[in-house]
């Protein structure tokens, strides 16, 4: 395998760790709206948490990239307000302790995990690759871009030319920037990109970066809290292929072939889950924040309100992947050498998944 892989494989773990991940990123606010949820939660239609089945329930373990976030929101609240308890299941959630569960799944170490198809292209094109699949979308778009200050006049990616770009240093990145200039009549090799990853993105525009890549449901959405004057576009707005999913829950092969109807009960639960975070987000990040209570409520609040629009978009259910837009990034990614082979629609499956909206 190419060392563009391995560069792949480190640099991508470690900007899903910062820029992925929407909690545990900002400590409460002392002036944060301060609420228990409970008077939103009193018209909820709480389960009795009794499984519908007779017998113990079957005990599940999902494998998170990172602590309880608003990626997750859904799952906690099927495991709150019964929906795993109804199907007979017991889900617990741990997080994996590099952020990349797939090797935990492969080696039965978790029933589930949420990763990404970057993450599950290198998964796949190893030396030796995990048996892992991709069984539903967590959110329906890749919602990264590039965030600028106003005053920088960034309105597109050609205009990324002459100001400094902090970069994580993997080899998918700079074929991403590359992507989006060329698209938009610009040079990737006229911007300044500095080997400096950006924990702090508020911080780093108003002092030595100009440029950041975001995932906007966090950082964004701080950002418009904290009333930073700036400017953002969607890397999927500029290189269709770019429209990858991010993040999913994934499963290993052996686990799906050894438990079908589980894994479909598991992913229904959580589909209600999904839907109840659609309808009522900020009840739903009450939930979360039971989990998560450090977490910067407001902003908890509105990232939840922001991927409301995000976790079933447009598909027809939630969870549903898209093959010919899974397929055109995997070929982005071979067309630019980050993988050696075509990886084509390998690597999820829809079989798993009910009709609950």
């Amino acid at each position: 395998m190419k060392n563009c892989f391995k560069k792949l494989s480190i640099g991508f773990i470690a900007f899903s760790l910062i820029a992925n991940v929407f909690v545990g990123c900002t400590p409460q606010s002392s002036n944060a709206p301060k609420t228990t949820g409970a008077s939103q939660l009193t018209s909820v239609p709480k389960t009795t948490g009794a499984p519908k089945s007779a017998g113990a329930p079957q005990k599940i373990t999902v494998v998170l990239d990172w602590p309880a976030n608003t990626n997750h929101t859904g799952m906690y609240v099927a495991k709150e307000l019964g929906y795993y308890a109804d199907v007979g299941l017991e889900v617990n959630m741990v997080q994996a302790p590099d952020g990349d569960p797939l090797p935990m799944l492969a080696a039965g170490k978790g029933d589930f995990g949420v990763s990404s198809q970057e993450v599950l292209a290198m998964a796949l094109s190893s030396k030796t690759p995990l048996k892992v699949t991709a069984v539903a979308a967590l959110i329906q778009h890749n919602t990264s871009g590039i965030i600028s200050l106003k005053k920088s006049n960034v309105t597109s990616p050609k205009k990324m030319e002459g100001l400094r770009y902090g970069a994580w240093g993997y080899e998918m990145e700079k074929a991403i920037l590359k992507s989006i200039m060329s698209r938009d009549g610009g040079d990737v090799e006229k911007v300044k990109i500095i080997p400096i990853p950006v924990t702090d993105v508020i911080s780093a525009l108003k002092t030595n970066i100009d440029l950041v890549w975001i995932y906007y449901g966090w950082h964004g959405i701080a950002a418009q809290a904290k009333n930073l004057d700036f400017n953002y576009f969607d890397l999927k707005d500029y290189v269709p292929e770019l429209d990858y999913y991010t993040p999913f829950l994934a499963s290993s092969d052996a686990f799906l072939a050894k438990n079908p109807e589980v894994t479909k009960k598991f992913l229904a639960a959580t589909a209600k889950g999904y839907a109840f975070a659609v309808a009522n987000p900020i009840a739903a990040a009450d939930l979360l924040l039971k989990y998560s209570p450090d977490t910067n409520q407001t902003i908890a609040y509105k990232s939840q309100e922001f991927l409301a629009k995000e976790y079933i978009a447009e598909a027809a259910t939630w969870g549903q992947f898209d093959a010919a837009r899974w397929s055109q990034f995997y070929a982005w990614l071979y067309a630019n050498k980050i993988t050696e082979t075509d990886l084509g629609v390998n690597g999820f499956t829809n079989n798993y998944l009910s009709e609950v909206k």
